[in-house]
């Protein structure tokens, strides 16, 4: 593994170039992006769907509550069509979702607090995860457009950090290569 890894540090590289190119993309284009997003849970629903619906069908025979997987098959097919007909609204209702998640485990989180507070130490934390939490999740219902905006940058700045972290990586590995005189190129690979 550890001379694979030495003598393809091209593919590493290539990744963080692949990965640089996604961030910048991701940052300049993000509407552009969450329509993707969209499009790929479109997908998914829609696949999804067809696969439970496929094995509900066959197997109504041997599972009397066959219908379940059928139901659930159905409204996968209807979210991935609404979110292919209407994309706008499919990204919203992800960052509404998102903020109604926010929501609930601030107050979960809270609740939590209050029910083992004797038992507990640095509650303090999770009390401030839990208004952290529930602030993210007021915002994001007062202003869904930021709260999608703010999730393509999410996206955006962990391709361009993890692009960069892997040029790095590729070149300290390509001149650990060079040092232990393995070679870069394809001719000094197949000579050894």
């Amino acid at each position: 593994m550890h001379e694979l890894l030495l003598r393809s540090w091209w593919m590493l590289a290539l990744r963080g170039v692949i990965a640089l190119l996604f961030g910048i993309l991701t940052f300049v284009w993000p509407g552009l992006t969450l329509l993707w997003l969209v499009a790929l849970f479109a997908a998914y629903a829609l696949l999804g769907g067809v696969v439970s619906v496929i094995g509900a069908v066959r197997h109504r025979q041997s599972d009397e509550k066959w219908w379940l997987i059928l139901l659930l098959g159905l409204v996968s097919i209807a979210a991935g069509v609404i979110a292919v007909v209407y994309p706008d609204l499919t990204a919203l209702m992800l960052v509404l979702v998102m903020g109604a998640n926010a929501l609930i485990t601030g107050v979960l989180d809270i609740a939590v607090v209050i029910r083992l507070r004797k038992a507990m130490r640095g509650e303090w934390l999770l009390i401030l995860s839990g208004i952290a939490s529930i602030v993210f999740g007021v915002l994001v219902f007062l202003f869904p457009g930021a709260g999608a905006l703010a999730l393509v940058w999410l996206i955006s700045a962990y391709a361009i950090v993890t692009g960069v972290l892997l040029l790095a990586l590729a070149f300290r590995i390509r001149a650990l290569a060079k040092a232990v005189g393995l070679g870069t190129s394809r001719t000094a690979v197949h000579n050894r």
